[in-house]
């Protein structure tokens, strides 16, 4: 938002300083973030992997509020450098393959639903409408090329105000939920900008601006957030570094892919582009399902928690959405009774749980299947 309107005030000035003032002003931004990085202690569980025990020990009694004599502090290291070692983080011993594995764990098909939440972020069209609003506005509703960036400013506004909505909803809804409100109302806002634009009437168009407004505001409550906050909860403490890199390269990608094809649909779809807005009311419309029967509830869960609903729906032969909704939430000796159950080693707060019974039977065969 505030790029936005940067961007408008610059527009008042001479030609050069149009462009380069907010190119340049990007550098306060990344200035403050320097200066406030410099005192900024590392993490202790990455200390730990370096072996820097002491200065972890420091940081972590002062995140703490204790001191570095609390005998509390011995064991609260020794417990978090066990789920440092099994997580296979401590000496790199987690290895890119360890992505593909299925099993129990899953690890695959969890990457695959934090990489494709953020593939169907950029293809609900959101850089669509935030890019073309104010182009939309100047040549459907014929307003002029000042009133379009004005406009285009309030869009700012809204898309910011919605988007605070979610530090609220998203664990009082849950994120199943977000994600298929959201699908919904980004759809009914594509028809609704689509079916206005096809009379190609100045009036008619009103009609997709208010569809752009609508979208906005669903887009920034639900798929803003949500693509960035469930790759991190779904996938495991061994893969998720490099699962979570490998959503947010998604993100990028289809970032650069939607707004290469845009221009092109905008001129080449019908009146207006009406064609455009169509194309991506039926790729949310797509969504709905998708969600609705792979992507399980992470709200509310432990890491752990959600290592015990892959293996129980692996196990089980059952979708992964039903074992989540069949788990009750777990007390941390009941987290290591399940793990135990279903023959999966977890991290837990006091280290690694290794299971000491017979895994779950099933066919040789299965190892390379999974529930749907």
């Amino acid at each position: 938002m505030i790029a936005y309107w940067l961007d408008y005030g610059a527009s008042y000035g001479p030609h050069a300083f149009t462009w380069r003032f907010p190119i340049a002003f990007q550098i306060v931004f990344a200035l403050a973030v320097l200066t406030l990085m410099i005192n900024m202690p590392e993490s202790p569980r990455w200390l730990l992997t370096k072996d820097r025990v002491d200065e972890a020990a420091t940081i972590l009694a002062a995140l703490n509020g204790e001191s570095r004599s609390d005998p509390r502090l011995n064991t609260q290291l020794s417990n978090l450098r066990e789920a440092v070692r099994a997580s296979g983080q401590l000496d790199n011993k987690t290895h890119p393959r360890d992505l593909i594995t299925g099993g129990p764990t899953q690890h695959l098909r969890r990457m695959l639903l934090g990489f494709s939440s953020q593939m169907m972020q950029q293809l609900s069209g959101c850089n669509a409408v935030i890019y073309y609003f104010p182009i939309l506005f100047q040549t459907a509703v014929g307003v002029s090329n000042n009133t379009a960036l004005l406009l285009g400013g309030v869009n700012q506004i809204v898309y910011a105000l919605f988007a605070t909505t979610s530090w609220f909803a998203v664990e009082r809804v849950g994120r199943r939920k977000l994600f298929l409100i959201g699908t919904v109302g980004q759809c009914l806002s594509m028809v609704l900008t689509f079916g206005a634009l096809i009379p190609g009437t100045g009036e008619a168009a009103k009609g997709a601006a208010v569809g752009l407004f609508t979208y906005i505001a669903f887009f920034g409550a639900t798929w803003l957030p949500l693509p960035w906050l469930y790759p991190a909860e779904i996938n495991p403490l061994r893969t998720r570094a490099m699962a979570t890199a490998s959503s947010t390269v998604s993100n990028w990608l289809w970032n650069f892919f939607i707004v290469l094809i845009t221009p092109v649909l905008v001129n080449n779809t019908g009146t207006y582009g009406w064609g455009t807005y169509l194309f991506f009311a039926i790729l949310n419309a797509i969504f709905f399902p998708i969600i609705y029967y792979l992507y399980p509830e992470t709200s509310g869960r432990s890491l752990e928690e959600i290592d015990v609903i892959f293996a129980k729906g692996y196990s089980e032969k059952i979708s992964y959405v039903k074992a989540a909704k069949e788990l009750p939430f777990l007390a941390e000796e009941e987290i290591v009774s399940k793990a135990r159950e279903y023959g999966i080693d977890v991290e837990t707060e006091e280290g690694p749980v290794e299971h000491d019974v017979e895994k779950p039977r099933v066919s040789e065969t299965s190892s390379s299947r999974s529930a749907v």
